[in-house]
């Protein structure tokens, strides 16, 4: 890439472009704002990096000036400063930064963090992909015994976690090895049972003070999400409780509704499931990941089966990049399991065709099942898809996947 660094600290600017171009990346410097502002259009970099605290004109009025010069949209802006306040991150979003990092800079992550908030790039993994409860062992080493988390990363914006299942434990550990100072993380949760929510206390970033932690549910009626929450840690269950959090802990009860959140949009639809359950669509870059887990779409002939909510849900995951949705069932074993709130091979095929996804990947994989019967799973799933003359890719990813869309 070529970058264009501005900072007014000569030893921060040598080091910003030591470290840039030994990764063989173009770096032009300059200590001045004014002058910055002046040679950044003829320059054409693909990256601004400044500074905030300079004389004559701040980082925050270089922004401003920058996002003003039609010539410059796709410039990504990011900013370098030694202020981590929230204010300073907030106000940095709005006068149009496409990311926020802080000084000192981590030589062995520093690069990779200008490329990730550069990137256009959305990446799904999978973390947990097991339901109702893990299953660790000989049965399930290929694709993992972990309940239900999916991480979504997009630059320069806070990750995004669907369900606390008993996965998240591996998305904790790799964000304490990245060791990247504060986290902002905004969590999703499909609904209070156990397997979605009961590994939220190992989630090591929440007893960190300095960062903050976001967790969105579906409204319970006379229960809130966060009591629900803390409900769990109450000490006759855990040792633990939600006041020992170091993290700035915010909750959101959440309806049928559409939330921004800068370039991300989360849309919501209540699910066929007991009790209150949220399916998500997180719409970014011209991307879409709808995760659906827990719901029952009935075969044809069940009283039970809703062809309106059908409809409503196939319009809501319509066109999706990728559908991360509820195959708890290969078809014979599902007749047994009737009501149980989850769903079987023929119907999401079924689903996923009409719909027009161009991935779908199955999820939620009932815990009487090996790694080799997902396979006969998913290779029915095919089949199903095939047989609906319905060009849509499927897999069934396996705990540590990664999908960059």
């Amino acid at each position: 890439m070529k970058i264009f660094a501005v900072d007014d600290d000569p030893i921060t600017l040598a080091l910003v472009a030591e470290v840039l171009r030994s990764a063989g990346h173009e770096v032009t410097t300059c200590g001045s704002s004014r002058d910055a502002l002046r040679d950044i259009p003829r320059a054409q970099p693909d990256c601004v990096i400044s500074d905030i605290m300079m004389p004559e004109m701040d980082g925050f009025e270089l922004i401003r000036e920058l996002r003003r010069r039609p010539e410059l949209a796709a410039l990504k802006i990011v900013v370098l400063s030694t202020k981590s306040y929230d204010f300073d991150r907030r106000r940095a979003k709005e006068l149009g930064a496409d990311g926020y990092l802080i000084k000192p800079i981590e030589r062995t992550t520093f690069v990779q963090s200008i490329v990730e908030i550069v990137s256009e790039d959305v990446l799904v993994t999978y973390w947990g992909v097991h339901g109702t409860l893990p299953v660790p062992g000989v049965r399930t080493l290929r694709r993992g015994g972990n309940t239900p988390c999916v991480s979504v990363e997009v630059g320069g914006e806070p990750l995004y976690v669907f369900d606390c299942g008993s996965g998240i434990k591996g998305l904790s550990d790799r964000l304490l090895a990245m060791q990247q100072g504060r986290i902002t993380v905004r969590i999703f949760l499909s609904h209070p049972h156990w397997d979605h929510i009961n590994t939220i206390p190992f989630f090591a970033p929440l007893y960190a003070p300095g960062n903050q932690i976001e967790i969105h549910g579906p409204y319970q009626g006379d229960l809130s999400i966060e009591q629900v929450v803390s409900a769990q840690m109450e000490s006759v269950y855990f040792p633990v409780t939600i006041r020992e959090f170091g993290a700035h802990l915010v909750f959101r009860d959440l309806r049928e509704e559409s939330l921004s959140f800068g370039p991300v949009r989360i849309d919501t639809m209540l699910l066929s499931h007991p009790g209150y359950c949220l399916g998500y669509r997180l719409t970014c870059r011209g991307r879409k990941v709808c995760y659906i887990t827990d719901n029952e779409l009935f075969l044809r002939g069940d009283p039970h089966r809703d062809e309106h909510y059908l409809e409503r849900l196939a319009d809501f995951v319509r066109g999706a990049d990728v559908l991360i949705t509820d195959t708890t069932y290969r078809d014979h074993e599902y007749p047994a399991k009737i009501g149980w709130g989850h769903s079987c091979v023929s119907e999401v095929a079924e689903l996923a065709a009409r719909a027009q996804v161009k991935r779908l990947h199955l999820f939620h994989h009932d815990p009487d099942q090996s790694d080799d019967d997902i396979d006969l799973k998913l290779a029915e799933t095919r089949a199903a898809l095939a047989k609906l003359d319905a060009s849509v890719e499927c897999d069934a990813p396996a705990e540590g996947t990664d999908l960059v869309l």
